[in-house]
Parts: C-alpha cells; sequence; structure tokens
C-alpha cells in the first residue's frame, strides 16, 4: 500500500474547485508579500509584532527588517502553494505554512493591546479598525486548513484522478 499526497488540479468532481482556493491564496499571499516591502506596511505591523509572543524576536531585524522577513516568507508560502499545483507534498508545505501564518496573525487579535475591548454590555466584542483588519485572517486560516487536509493522503478511498 502506497501512500501519495494529493493534489485538487488532478482531482475530479467536488474535489477539483479546490484549485481555485489554492490559486487565490498565491494572490493573496504575493500581494501581502509586496506591502512588506514598503514603509507604510512595516510601520503598520510594528505593533502587532512588538506584542506577539510568537514574532516579536523579528524586531532584532529592525522597523524595516522584521517587514523584509515577513515579506520573504509569504513570497516562500506562494511559491511552495503555487508549485503544490504539480508536486502535493509541495501543497501540503504551502497551505502548513499558510496555516501558521494566519494562526500567528489571528493571534494579534488577543495579544496587541487595544486592538479589541471585551465587555458585557450591549456590544460585547467590540474591535477598531486594527481588529477589523485581523479579523479576515479566520477566513485564510480556514482556507489553509482546507488546502492543507485535502493534500493529505486518504485512508481507503483513492481521489479520482482526471
Amino acid at each position: 500500500m502506497s501512500v501519495s499526497f494529493n493534489v485538487a488540479e488532478k482531482g475530479s468532481g467536488s474535489y477539483r474547485p479546490l484549485a481555485i482556493l489554492r490559486w487565490v491564496m498565491v494572490v493573496i499571499f504575493v500581494s501581502f508579500g509586496m506591502q512588506k516591502f514598503t514603509l507604510q506596511s512595516a510601520q503598520g505591523i510594528a505593533q502587532f509584532i512588538t506584542n506577539s509572543p510568537f514574532v516579536s524576536w523579528l524586531s532584532l531585524f529592525g522597523l524595516r527588517g522584521e517587514a523584509y522577513v515577513l515579506g520573504v516568507v509569504e513570497f516562500v508560502i506562494a511559491a511552495l502553494l503555487a508549485a503544490g499545483a504539480f508536486s502535493p507534498i509541495l501543497s501540503a508545505l504551502g497551505s502548513l505554512m499558510g496555516i501558521a501564518t494566519f494562526a500567528v496573525t489571528w493571534s494579534f487579535f488577543f495579544t496587541t493591546p487595544g486592538v479589541v475591548k471585551w465587555s458585557i454590555s450591549t456590544d460585547p466584542m467590540a474591535w477598531n479598525l486594527a481588529g477589523e483588519f485581523l479579523f479576515k485572517d479566520i477566513v485564510l486560516l480556514c482556507v489553509c486548513v482546507v488546502l492543507f487536509l485535502a493534500s493529505l493522503p486518504r485512508q481507503g478511498a483513492q481521489t479520482p484522478v482526471a
């Protein structure tokens, strides 16, 4: 019994449209990566990095350096996801790295002071613009989870190959 990872582009039926999600994520990671090479983006993400228990070490590279590191990582993820259309292992690796990326950015929602205000009032959770900006990452995290799970080997039933 051989174990092989899956690629949506080589599947059929309801599995094949997952390829659309892959290419949307490639575009998203390329655009996010490009943004990290601008001063405005570097300044915008500094508050999140400084307060994060996961990536605060990036401040060793300075304001622009930390953004450059993240930009390169996002370009690598985009490249892995794109190559994943042809290599199932790269598909799994790229989507797993995407999961890690969005899990960390989603954590900013909780670790950055002032992003969200929790209360027991009529508005139990209110967030500012930074919180609204981060809230979308839960959807992108879920997309990466779907891509990762779809690329894993299936026990028992094999995904039909077109």
